[in-house]
């Protein structure tokens, strides 16, 4: 072969070679097991966290095939843009990439599940970076806001970022690999919201902060203390043989209603326990419970004042007998104002409060209907009990001479008015920690603890009786030989004894 013709030969191999080779930086590879959803235009693709695979959606936090229910599949809602030149917002969707799968949290972080419908109080948006933007109402004002996520901002929403969201005052961005979103059905609840799982990092709790301190320290520990409180009064009152009557049922009927009303605030304390107990339970039985309180006190106001009023007071009737006319007046009275609270708040109530974090879908709690309707009607008792206070007192200072019975009702008089005073400086310290006040707030969780500390030392510490019958029964708390106040039975019992 001619050498020219050779290497002409040889030119062409190679040149053939380098123009049919592929250009390695422009092509696009699909990871296996990855599926893409391409919109919009250009070439740059953003990734965005998909929980589920493309054809399922999350149904009670299980990922269920779109043909086993009747939902389209979710697509990531993009925030708006605001174009400068004309001031109105036109929408970016910007060509995407899903990745299935749930972000993996690292060892200082947890996850945080949160649930995005409208008429909930938080909401999500995508940006068109594939940032996750979680708007959330600022429940904690007093607490950092400039804090960020990564290093992303979280800060005051400006004008420009949603006009429309008059509550929501902060908000937080999580990178890509830090969260994953998907369309969720909510059974029981009957919802369908945006659901995402956010990895959170954790933030140490800071002991110094007054406001924290008071609401998850103090005033649990003062929950914990009055139940004690009223526990004591009431076993005291149930045990001892002598202060089973009918004065005595009644005091240990409103203890114990006091009791299941501190244990249900104290379960109020803890909102961010919201995905295990329900807030709308918890507020029931807490004012239901107060209220039946205050309904059994005035039950012992009335049979103070029938007592005193009445011209014979030798009547045939036991006294157990007459706690069971008492017990169906109050209870009865009891089921049928808060059968009116319930009825007024889930049929006339038209702003219905939640309680609600980006941990949990925000919950319905009693609104000021209901409340209104319970406040109202232990406010009525609390004037009927005014009028038996100021008629007995009367009643008694007109007296000239009075047997046994009626020295022992003055003593009870003497603990109703008492008790009176105190149920009704602790209902009006509730009212007034209803207003959005922290200063307010901290009064009512000392008045709280004030007010059974007060209750245990009139029913019990402050009664010569009631120490007296403690002294004999338990060998200590002995008064003396001051025997004034009991009844014959029990001098006769001190006599015999050698007291």
């Amino acid at each position: 072969m001619c050498p020219r013709r050779s290497v002409l030969l040889l030119l062409f191999i190679y040149w053939n070679a380098w123009t049919s080779a592929p250009v390695t930086g422009d092509a696009d590879v699909q990871p296996a097991g990855e599926h893409v959803d391409v919109s919009g235009a250009g070439d740059a693709r953003v990734n965005i966290g998909k929980c589920c695979e493309p054809e399922e959606l999350l149904v009670d936090d299980r990922c269920t095939p779109l043909a086993e229910t009747n939902e389209t599949r979710w697509r990531p809602e993009f925030i708006e843009e605001l174009e400068p030149a004309t001031g109105r917002r036109r929408p970016i969707e910007p060509s995407y990439e899903l990745k299935i799968g749930r972000p993996r949290c690292g060892p200082d972080e947890h996850q945080w599940h949160v649930y995005y419908y409208p008429s909930g109080p938080d909401s999500l948006a995508m940006l068109p970076n594939g940032v996750l933007r979680h708007y959330i109402v600022d429940l904690t004002k007093d607490m950092d806001e400039n804090r960020g996520v990564y290093g992303a901002a979280m800060s005051n929403l400006d004008d420009d970022d949603d006009d429309e969201k008059e509550h929501a005052t902060i908000h937080y961005d999580y990178q890509f690999g830090h969260y994953c979103a998907d369309k969720a059905v909510l059974t029981e609840d009957h919802l369908v919201a945006t659901y995402a799982m956010l990895c959170v990092p954790d933030i140490a709790v800071r002991w110094t902060d007054t406001n924290y301190l008071m609401k998850h320290a103090i005033d649990p520990a003062f929950h914990a203390v009055s139940m004690a409180c009223y526990l004591i009064v009431a076993v005291v009152y149930f045990v001892l043989p002598q202060l089973r009557d009918l004065v005595g049922n009644i005091i240990t009927s409103m203890t114990l209603c006091l009791v299941i009303n501190q244990c249900a605030s104290t379960v109020r304390i803890f909102t961010e326990f919201g995905s295990h107990i329900s807030f709308m339970i918890a507020d029931t039985i807490m004012y239901v419970s107060l209220m039946a309180a205050f309904f059994w006190l005035s039950a012992l106001g009335y049979y103070v004042w029938n007592t005193f009023k009445s011209r014979n007071v030798f009547l045939r009737v036991t006294d157990g007998r007459k706690y069971c006319y008492y017990s169906l007046w109050v209870w009865g009275l009891t089921a049928c104002m808060a059968g009116t609270a319930i009825f007024a708040h889930f049929a006339l109530e038209t702003n219905k409060p939640t309680v609600g974090g980006t941990a949990y879908p925000a919950q319905e709690t009693v609104g000021w209907l209901g409340i209104s309707v319970l406040f109202l009607c232990i406010a009525s008792f609390i004037i009927l009990d005014l009028c038996f206070v100021l008629t007995t007192a009367n009643r008694i200072k007109r007296m000239s001479t009075y047997g046994r019975i009626h020295h022992k009702m003055k003593y009870s008089f003497r603990m109703f008015v008492f008790l009176y005073g105190i149920m009704s400086a602790g209902f009006f310290s509730l009212l007034v920690s209803r207003f959005k006040y922290d200063a307010l707030l901290y009064f009512h969780i000392v008045v709280n603890l004030l007010q059974a500390l007060f209750i245990l030392y009139v029913c019990v510490f402050g009664q010569r009786r009631v120490t007296f019958l403690l002294g004999k029964t338990c060998n200590c708390c002995n008064t003396g030989d001051n025997t004034e106040g009991l009844d014959w039975g029990e001098e006769m019992t001190a006599i015999n004894a050698g007291y």
